[in-house]
């Protein structure tokens, strides 16, 4: 599911792509197949900006925003969009920012007209669209490598003599109407320049009377509703000499989306779960004498648990079909269907939610899909309802109210544990009755996704070369990523990867030989180095003693001090779920005796973190045993203050083992 993720697309945008991704609009005609642009003045209802002064140069970018002007007319028929940037180069650095500009848009639903490519250097202007040549015009697959077929058109100038000193003026339209959408109009404006900005502008107008809603997030400001020119309701937020407000570093997403603002005429999650109901109901529906149904009848003759029916129909579509992002003409939003994703082996996640559906159906298993954003779920119940809130669609199983999920983008799982809860947050339910948003609680992991246990031979005493072994054991969905790496890479290149790895992390371990193994009943992936470390016992002075220090990774990374900003006070959010262990064995010499270790024992929590510690010596093993457990998505600002005092001190405390005298 693509499309709504790149309708949202002005929310991420960096500087460099802002300057090759500033959109545009026209008055919003019906749109035919638009594979050349277009090349004229903007639209009648378009309020052409004169170029403001530069502001103050002392502490700027390299390239200076003068203007970043957006102007949105919504309608019904379809909506256009006008943003003009205009830029100074001050420093040679920025040069290679701007060696050329480029354009993508998808024909079937968009157009695009260009209005201005102008070098401004004192008084002389130079129209770089005046050769209409020299504007190459591709359909130029940029994502093949990441299976991704979206038949967008690539239009892109060098800009050619740029100098220090000048002035780039750069304004396009682009005009946007998706029959699927069945009217529907959403806007996502954001403040993204670098230093200060001479003027930023936005101008989103719709038809008077016309559902609209629209939300800012803290640090943009508050836009002024009035009634324009054509009796239209107007929005609108004009700031002069302006940052672009930071995000709070560490917080959760949702505290971090600051200096934005979204625009919908959705009126609730609902009616998007409505809208799309149709779709996945054609697309999963099959005929009595479908090779899907043969592999439902094939599952049902196995087993008549409902669980293990829809982790066998997962398997199905992971392994028979691979995934490929199809999303020429409506493929943004309407999936393929299911017996045409069989018979070509491929689909995105909309065509292999609608195969499983599908099986699923004719499994007799209570399935639906559900809409998901992967990467950015945090916080959708805070935005206004629109289907660029997603990126990604999954299917829920219920068996006895219980939640399974299912996600047949994925690759080789053999676990049914591969169906728990996903990290996206929120979820919105496609029903033909409609559905609300639902969130999506992540369980807390119970055993360890990476065990890092180190065995170094000691036994022949402290000034020689020590046989050691590393054993990495990953479990889980680390397990899983793991042998279908391997599996498609050639094993040189996994063993070369494997030493350049652990060589860094292992710094004083010579390693010989790489091995690794699947343990598919276990769902574990494990890998084994073998070698020797030149282990460093270091003398104490103070005692007359040697002591060999070991690295136990006790302590969680401290929370960073943050800007004052919008947000400043919001919690940090913790790597959760985690559960990791690190276990380090030293074989001592003379049976152990007269050896002494040092390290912590017991439990502790710390920034969110159940850390459980071990130190001991058993016959002539010593041992340091460090778990640490997420327990909670996140902690307040306040907590992380307290935590980095918690965490200094367990920097301070040593793990070592100390020979005898």
């Amino acid at each position: 599911m693509s499309a709504p993720g790149d309708r949202a697309l002005p929310l991420r945008l960096t500087f460099a792509a802002c300057l090759a991704l500033l959109a545009a609009a026209l008055a919003p005609p019906a749109l035919a197949s638009a594979d050349q642009p277009l090349y004229g003045p903007p639209a009648a209802w378009v309020d052409v900006a004169p170029i403001p002064p530069p502001p103050a140069e002392e502490g700027a970018p390299a390239n200076q925003v003068l203007l970043d002007d957006h102007q949105s007319r919504l309608d019904p028929a379809g909506d256009a969009f006008y943003v003009r940037r205009v830029i100074k180069i001050l420093k040679p650095e920025g040069l290679a920012g701007v060696k050329s500009l480029s354009v993508l848009w998808s024909p079937d639903t968009e157009s695009i007209t260009f209005h201005t490519l102008n070098i401004i250097r004192g008084d002389q202007t130079i129209d770089l669209l005046a050769d209409r040549k020299a504007v190459l015009v591709l359909r130029r697959e940029t994502n093949l490598e990441q299976a991704s077929l979206d038949g967008r058109i690539t239009a892109s100038r060098q800009v050619d003599g740029l100098q220090t000193g000048d002035i780039l003026d750069f304004s396009y339209t682009r005009t946007r109407s998706d029959p699927v959408l069945q009217g529907h109009s959403f806007d996502a404006e954001g403040m993204a320049f670098s230093g200060t900005a001479g003027r930023y502008r936005v101008v989103v107008s719709w038809p008077k009377g016309d559902p609209v809603a629209w939300k800012a997030t803290p640090g943009y400001g508050a836009p002024v509703i009035t009634t324009d020119k054509d009796g239209r309701t107007k929005l609108s937020l004009d700031k002069t000499l302006i940052q672009a407000p930071k995000p709070p570093v560490g917080a959760p997403l949702r505290f971090r989306r600051v200096g934005l603002m979204e625009i919908t005429s959705y009126q609730s999650w609902n009616e998007i779960s409505k809208l799309m109901a149709p779709l996945y109901a054609k697309a999963s529906d099959i005929s009595k004498t479908s090779p899907i149904k043969a592999e439902a009848d094939a599952i049902a003759a196995k087993t008549s648990d409902p669980v293990a029916r829809a982790f066998a129909a997962l398997q199905v579509v992971e392994d028979k079909t691979r995934y490929f992002f199809l999303g020429m003409g409506e493929g943004g939003y309407v999936p393929a269907n299911a017996e045409d994703t069989w018979a070509r082996r491929f689909g995105d996640c909309k065509a292999k939610t609608a195969l499983l559906l599908a099986l699923l159906k004719n499994l007799n298993v209570d399935a639906e899909p559900v809409l998901v954003s992967l990467g950015a779920g945090d916080g959708i119940d805070e935005l206004p309802p629109s289907l660029a809130a997603f990126n990604h669609v999954i299917v829920r199983v219920k068996v006895k109210g219980q939640s399974y999920w299912l996600d047949g983008t994925r690759t080789g799982d053999t676990n049914p544990q591969a169906m728990h809860a996903p990290p996206h947050k929120w979820g919105l339910p496609v029903r033909a009755q409609g559905a609300t948003l639902e969130q999506i609680v992540e369980p807390q992991i119970n055993i360890p996704t990476v065990s890092t246990i180190t065995r170094l031979d000691a036994s022949k005493g402290l000034e020689t070369l020590a046989p050691a072994k590393i054993t990495i054991v990953y479990s889980g969905i680390l397990a899983t990523q793991m042998r279908s790496t391997v599996a498609r890479t050639p094993r040189a290149d996994v063993e070369r990867t494997f030493r350049q790895t652990f060589s860094n992390a292992a710094t004083g371990m010579e390693i010989e030989q790489v091995a690794w193994r699947d343990d598919d009943a276990r769902d574990l992936f494990i890998v084994e180095l073998t070698g020797t470390d030149d282990m460093d016992w270091r003398k104490n002075e103070d005692l007359n003693v040697r002591e060999y220090r070991v690295s136990t990774g006790a302590a969680p990374r401290p929370f960073p001090r943050r800007d004052p900003g919008p947000n400043q006070d919001a919690p940090f959010a913790i790597g959760y779920p985690s559960f990791t262990r690190s276990r380090t064995e030293i074989v001592l010499p003379n049976g152990g005796q007269g050896f002494t270790v040092r390290g912590p024992t017991g439990v502790t929590h710390v920034a969110g973190v159940e850390i459980t510690s071990g130190t001991g010596i058993q016959g002539d093993v010593a041992s340091f045993t460090v778990d640490q457990h997420a327990i909670t998505p996140e902690i307040s600002a306040a907590d992380a203050d307290a935590a980095n005092r918690e965490i200094r001190k367990l920097r301070d405390v040593d793990s070592l083992v100390r020979a005898p005298a």
